[in-house]
């Protein structure tokens, strides 16, 4: 019995002090706007590509751009979904006026660019996470790689994207290259979008809890890995984390909802020296984002290039 005891101590012990460690790692920003509630749970998931960590070798591009902005939410009843929001929506920015949307996280970061999100969803963002590029890479390695696809070969010097047609096997700094990869894509932000959903997808696979239970070691290095180069609105922390994790896996499940908004055109030029812009249908994008909040979209996958 004491033996018994002792173990399950252990155990206990274990995962609660690993979480306690990793709430001292993750940094936080006061993203969150403060706007009244929607019903269910919001996350906007971002990746910041500056280059401040040395993930890009870089010496002329200075402060941080978002590439990746992703919505995430879980209705009261309904399928989760995960919805890609093109880095070049044409939105109206508060304070700012038409731009695209990652120039919302340039102007203002986290802060303007969840009002802008909100403005354009009608979803109040709930939890905000951001990874900066050198998290990606070391959370990559960190789960031994990953198997990605992509039916074309790339020799891409913006990115650095360098691929033969078909499947692979991946460490860190491919995968970065991977998921930053648009010019050579004939379909831009949009092939972007699945890419980088594909290689979180496939990351989350590689994460088996089950077989990290009995290796403390890989579980140390994995949460280093993930929460060195991760920010967290101030409300929110590595039990939040744990629940986004979840609602992702369940987007991506059968059951799930993955995609972008209705999108009109991606090379939309409003002037305003915005030049190339991706618009969403101003007519189908309103019930869009009700549907998503209310859980009434059927599951599959949604949006994507549009058809005419």
């Amino acid at each position: 019995m004491a033996v018994g005891v002792l173990v399950v101590v252990a155990l206990l012990a274990w995962p609660i002090g690993l979480a306690v460690w990793a709430n001292g790692k993750v940094q936080h920003t006061p993203a969150l706007s403060g706007a009244a509630d929607t019903p269910g749970t919001t996350y906007l998931l971002t990746g910041s590509d500056s280059r401040a960590d040395g993930a890009i070798e870089d010496t002329t591009t200075e402060g941080a751009r978002t590439d990746t902005i992703l919505l995430l939410h879980v209705p009261e009843h309904g399928p989760t979904a995960l919805i890609s929001l093109p880095r070049d929506t044409y939105v109206e920015v508060p304070g700012h006026g038409p731009a695209k949307l990652n120039a919302a996280f340039s102007w203002g970061q986290a802060p303007l660019l969840v009002q802008t999100v909100e403005q354009l969803s009608g979803l109040t963002v709930d939890h905000y996470a951001e990874i900066g590029m050198g998290g990606v890479e070391q959370v990559v390695d960190a789960v031994g790689g990953v198997n990605l696809c992509y039916d074309a070969d790339v020799n891409d010097p913006d990115s650095g994207m360098v691929w033969a047609r078909g499947c692979h096997d991946v460490g860190g700094v491919d995968a970065l290259a991977f998921s930053r990869m648009r010019k050579a894509d004939p379909t831009g932000d949009v092939g972007r979008a699945e890419r980088q959903r594909q290689l979180i997808g496939a990351v989350m696979g590689k994460v088996k809890p089950q077989s990290l239970v009995l290796h403390p070691g890989r579980q140390v290095e994995l949460v280093d890995a993930g929460t060195g180069a991760l920010t967290l609105d101030d409300g929110s922390n590595i039990v939040d984390l744990a629940r986004l994790a979840l609602a992702f896996k369940a987007a991506n499940g059968d059951g799930g909802i993955t995609g972008t908004p209705p999108i009109k055109s991606i090379d939309y030029r409003p002037g305003h020296n915005l030049g190339s812009t991706v618009l969403l249908d101003p007519d189908a994008t309103p019930a869009f984002f009700a549907a998503i909040r209310d859980g009434s979209l059927p599951a599959g996958p949604v949006g994507g290039m549009p058809t005419s």
